[in-house]
C-alpha cells in the first residue's frame, strides 16, 4: 500500500503542471513571469496540495488497510514524497543544459526543500483527516481546513525562498519554517497515536 501510494503521487503529479498552466491561461498578462506573483504561488499550492490528496483518496480511502488514523498522516506523506521525487526529476533535467555543477547545486538544494515541503504540508493534510476519524460529522469541514493549512504552509515557504532579493536569508526563513513545521508533525503524529490508543475500547482478561 505504501509503494501503491507512492506510485500514485507519481503518476497524478502533472495534473499539477496542467492546473499551473490553466492559470497562466486565464492570467496572459502574468505568462511572462508567472512564478514571481503571490497569485501564483498561492495557486500553485493549492493545486499540489489537491493532487496529493487526490493520489491517497484514489488508492486509500475505500482500502480496508486504511484502519487507523495515523494511517491517514502516513499515506499522505508517502504520497507527498511521490510527488516530490517526481518534481525533483523534472527539475533535474531542466537544469542540465546549466551544466553538471548548476544542475547539482540545485538538486541539492530540492532534496532537502522540496522533499521535506511536500512530506510535512502532505502530514498537515494527513492530520485533519485523521481527525476527521473521531470527528465523523465535521469530515468535510476539517479537509477543508486542512487543504486551507496545507496550502498557507506550501504557499508561505515559497514566498519566503523568492520574496528576499538577498538568497541566503529567504533560505534562512524558509528553512527555519520547514524545521518548525517538522517538530509541529512530529508532536501532532504523537497525539493522533495517543489519542486513537486511548478511544480503543478496553478488554477485561
Amino acid at each position: 500500500m505504501i509503494a501503491r501510494t507512492f506510485l500514485m503521487g507519481v503518476i497524478v503529479s502533472p495534473i499539477a503542471v496542467i492546473l499551473q498552466l490553466f492559470f497562466i491561461k486565464l492570467n496572459p498578462t502574468q505568462a511572462a513571469y508567472p512564478d514571481s506573483t503571490a497569485a501564483f504561488f498561492l495557486w500553485a499550492a493549492l493545486a499540489e496540495e489537491l493532487i496529493k490528496f487526490f493520489a491517497v483518496k484514489l488508492v486509500i480511502f475505500n482500502n480496508p488497510e486504511f484502519d487507523e488514523p495515523v494511517d491517514a498522516m502516513i499515506y499522505m506523506v508517502t504520497a507527498g514524497l511521490g510527488f516530490a521525487a517526481i518534481e525533483n526529476i523534472l527539475v533535474m533535467f531542466r537544469t542540465i543544459p546549466d551544466g553538471a555543477t548548476a544542475a547539482l547545486g540545485v538538486w541539492t538544494l530540492r532534496f532537502v526543500g522540496a522533499i521535506l515541503l511536500h512530506a510535512l504540508s502532505s502530514a498537515i493534510l494527513g492530520y485533519f483527516l485523521a481527525m476527521s476519524w473521531f470527528y465523523q460529522h465535521h469530515r468535510r469541514k476539517l479537509l477543508y481546513i486542512g487543504l486551507a493549512m496545507a496550502t498557507l504552509f506550501h504557499f508561505a515557504f515559497n514566498a519566503f525562498l523568492s520574496s528576499f532579493e538577498n538568497q541566503l536569508i529567504g533560505l534562512i526563513y524558509s528553512t527555519s519554517l520547514l524545521v518548525a513545521m517538522a517538530f509541529l508533525v512530529a508532536i501532532l503524529f504523537d497525539k493522533v497515536r495517543e489519542r486513537h490508543e486511548a478511544a480503543k475500547p478496553v478488554t477485561s482478561l
